[in-house]
């Protein structure tokens, strides 16, 4: 198949408009999508809770700073560790580009852990209530990844192949689309339907760990790997590796909550 035949990427400016010194861009839009669509799924399961919907935003807002430092460190010590030791102040230059997902994931555990403390709850319960919220904005990340034309995936002959600027002019996947698809709508979808009923009390986080590992282990098979990192052994990229951890702990907690029975089934006021 020839390349005329395939989708040529269009150049999409990042910025999508500017005022004085501020520019809004579509990276930061998602963020924005993801914060408002969690937001308005809590409010919906509020009722399902004995908090006030001040301990509600307060922890939402501790969330997403989570994910904002989270990612950016977990970025630059995962990805760019070599860079950081020439340079530590590329750990604050935030508009070079770059967040990590799971350093957002640990960021987001951070908060969580402290905001179960001041809420008088478990870390467990609260990251039961939370997981179903998350993939929304994963979701929205993954769409902002393709508008800016970035985390490509491998080279292919598919009929939908893209040809990205700046990728070599060579047919790749749409590797953010598979993970919009799969991390984003196919893990909501999953999460929400799942627990919507009761669930013993760690299956919710463990079904979010265990099905955003696995995801994202399938789709790094389409991604184009990081070029200064490469492959490891048997071909594993470093985010491949990065999941068998989340995928190993969402079997854990699941089993474990199971294994408790159901006096620790969830209460319907958490």
């Amino acid at each position: 198949m020839e390349q005329s035949s395939y989708l040529v990427f269009p150049s999409i400016d990042p910025v999508i408009f500017s005022v004085g010194p501020l520019s809004v861009r579509w990276y930061g839009l998602m963020y924005l999508v993801g914060f408002i669509a969690a937001y308005l799924l809590a409010q919906k399961r509020l009722s399902q809770t004995n908090w006030s919907r001040e301990q509600l935003s307060d922890l939402l807002f501790w969330s997403f700073v989570g994910v904002i430092l989270g990612g950016r460190i977990g970025y630059v010590l995962f990805y760019q560790f070599g860079m950081f030791l020439d340079d530590p102040l590329y750990l604050f230059k935030i508009w070079a580009g770059g967040m990590s997902f799971h350093g957002g994931l640990l960021g987001v555990l951070t908060a969580l852990f402290w905001r179960a403390k001041c809420m008088n709850t478990t870390f467990l319960r609260l990251g039961d209530f939370v997981a179903p919220l998350v993939p929304i904005g994963l979701g929205a990340g993954r769409i902002g990844n393709f508008l800016n034309a970035e985390l490509w995936g491998r080279s292919t002959d598919v009929p939908w192949a893209v040809i990205f600027p700046n990728a070599g002019h060579v047919p790749r996947h749409p590797s953010q689309l598979y993970e919009f698809a799969l991390e984003g709508v196919l893990l909501f979808i999953i999460l929400w339907l799942y627990s919507a009923k009761k669930r013993p009390v760690g299956a919710v986080s463990g079904l979010f760990l265990l099905g955003y590992g696995t995801f994202r282990f399938i789709v790094e098979y389409f991604r184009e790997p990081d070029a200064h990192i490469g492959l490891y052994q048997m071909g594993l990229s470093q985010g491949q590796l990065l999941c068998l951890p989340m995928i190993a702990l969402g079997i854990g907690l699941i089993v474990r909550a199971y294994m408790r029975g159901k006096d620790h089934v969830e209460q319907q006021k958490i």
